[in-house]
């Protein structure tokens, strides 16, 4: 697949991971299981928010991300040998979560393999209770707010 084919697929999603498919990642069936997707997306996830850090945003007081809910579509099977990129951005963002799309294209097949949306809840870790998406943090999501939201 050329990497003009995955940066059409991927268009709408500003943060990218680039991951192999591993031996191990596949399942008695002969594909990928179903749940490694959802490490697909985590690693995606994580990448955003080491995005998001590098551009300082100031003393968020404690908040930090929590996952409230995770889904995925799948959309084809994926099997070894393969290498998959693994798109994140921001959709809708409320006063204390926001969305987290997320597109996994497969590089051997040039087509999306699953997409799936992640609810990120801001949570006060010494509180213990969900708090309000700190400014600097809204600003920063902002700047990687996904076109479609």
């Amino acid at each position: 697949m050329t990497d003009a084919r995955i940066d059409d697929l991927l268009a709408d999603y500003p943060v990218r991971v680039e991951i192999p498919v591993a031996w191990g990642d596949m399942d008695a069936m002969g594909h990928v299981n179903n749940t490694v997707y959802f490490r697909y997306f985590e690693t995606a996830r994580i990448r955003c928010f080491e995005e998001l850090a590098r551009d300082p945003a100031g003393d968020l007081g404690g908040v930090g991300p929590i996952v409230h809910t995770a889904s995925c579509r799948f959309r084809i099977p994926l099997t070894y040998p393969d290498t998959v990129t693994v798109g994140a951005g921001i959709g809708d963002i409320e006063d204390d979560r926001y969305v987290m799309r997320h597109r996994a294209v497969s590089h051997r097949h040039g087509a999306v393999a699953a997409e799936g949306d992640t609810l990120v809840v801001a949570f006060d870790y010494a509180a213990g209770t969900k708090a309000p998406i700190p400014e600097a943090l809204r600003a920063q999501l902002d700047a990687l707010r996904d076109v479609r939201a």
